[in-house]
């Protein structure tokens, strides 16, 4: 959904929603410490922003924080977010907080760049997957702010036309593979998604596979379980029923979708958004995704906040994250953006304003976030990179090649 280089989680959310923003030339300064405080502290947050919306809603609340405390708030929005980050870090005058993709926090919490923030005030509000999410060595080293789930996301009008009812929305692999196969017609495929761990990854957990064991000790990525896995995704692209977007010269499952060249296709909430703008006449319902042999599973994906360990302002940066983190904001982030919120406090009340987009709540119950690995980002960059070759490649020699990548990282 942008252009921006952010944090790979919000690179997945933004690049994969397809909205373009123009460069946001921002470094706006926010409500200046009060002439009355004694403190001139002003904290600097740098955030990768999806756009106008996001960044309105983040400086709003900033400002609403200095009002209640006159301590000043500089939020700054990224150009590239992981360069702009690494180079704070490296120059030892990182912003004091920052959006933190969850593929990235082991490394620099690894690196001694992060505070710890097992002693923030809400640290028992967030959802246990999300607080996993940041916890690298046994401490948490980001707050979760919001998160996205995978779920299928289905054509209403080419379901209706291929004779479906509510009864058939697939609960097994089996009968996904009937309902894509019923889909295939008129010119349109049953299934389409990205070609990419990001959404197959899915199809591994429900086969009851992994990237890494329990203990996060060892790759697990050409475990019989994964192999099954993309048996199954390849049986499907092979019968007709399903395509790779490389395959249909699209950039992400949400064009394929909105252009109808599928019926189905495995995506985020951030869907709704690219829908309502780019396709307002498509029809869509999003409904869980089937259980594999092994039984539930799906993809997380998590903005958080990181604390600087080289920020002179802790104490305030700390009480600002729980300021962002709380309810009220968390739940005008979902109205302002489209993201679910972190906090389980606020559970029933998203889900009675949007009803519409149940099922990605629900799978919050059992999604599962990227393990916390040092460098994990690199080894994933490749694994979506081979997985292009997917329709006409042997799993196993993929899943190889990308088990001794992850083992050497981990060994490290």
């Amino acid at each position: 959904m942008h252009p921006h280089r952010i944090s790979r989680t919000a690179r997945w959310r933004l690049a994969l929603a397809a909205v373009t923003v123009g460069t946001l030339a921002v470094t706006a300064g926010v409500a200046l410490a009060s002439p009355a405080s004694t403190k001139a502290t002003t904290i600097t947050a740098l955030i990768g922003s999806s756009g106008p919306a996001e960044t309105y809603a983040v400086k709003n609340a900033a400002n609403a924080w200095s009002k209640q405390t006159g301590i000043g708030v500089n939020v700054v929005v990224a150009s590239d977010l992981g360069q702009q980050l690494a180079q704070g870090f490296a120059s030892g005058n990182p912003p004091d907080i920052f959006y933190l993709g969850n593929d990235q926090v082991a490394t620099y919490a690894k690196a001694g760049d992060l505070a710890p923030l097992d002693n923030l005030k809400n640290v028992k509000s967030f959802y246990p997957s999300l607080r996993a999410a940041y916890t690298y060595k046994g401490h948490l080293y980001a707050a979760p702010k919001d998160f996205s789930t995978l779920a299928l996301v289905v054509n209403t009008a080419s379901w209706k036309g291929a004779r479906l009812t509510a009864k058939d929305y697939p609960k097994t692999w089996k009968q996904l593979a009937s309902v894509a196969k019923k889909l295939t017609r008129n010119g349109q495929v049953g299934l389409c998604t990205n070609p990419e761990f990001h959404r197959l990854g899915v199809f591994m957990l429900q086969s009851g596979g992994w990237l890494v064991s329990k203990d996060g000790k060892t790759a697990t990525v050409n475990s019989k379980a994964n192999v099954a896995a993309f048996n199954f995704v390849k049986s499907m692209i092979k019968n007709g029923s399903m395509k790779l977007t490389n395959q249909l010269g699209v950039g992400w499952g949400g064009e394929g979708f909105g252009k109808k060249m599928c019926a189905m296709t495995i995506e985020g909430n951030w869907i709704a958004g690219a829908m309502k703008a780019d396709y307002p006449t498509v029809g869509w319902k999003a409904v869980e995704l089937p259980t594999g042999p092994a039984g539930k599973g799906t993809l997380q994906y998590d903005g958080g906040w990181g604390l600087a360990q080289a920020s002179k302002n802790k104490p305030d940066a700390m009480a600002l994250i729980t300021y962002l983190t709380q309810t009220k904001v968390e739940m005008g982030n979902a109205k302002a953006f489209g993201v679910m919120p972190s906090v389980k406090a606020d559970r029933k009340i998203w889900s009675k304003t949007y009803p519409q987009y149940a099922a990605f709540l629900a799978s919050a119950d059992y999604s599962k976030s990227i393990p916390p690995v040092p460098n994990i980002a690199t080894v994933l960059g490749d694994f979506n990179q081979q997985l292009q070759g997917l329709p006409n490649t042997d799993p196993k020699t993929i899943l190889n090649r990308i088990n001794s990548e992850l083992q050497s990282i981990l060994n490290q």
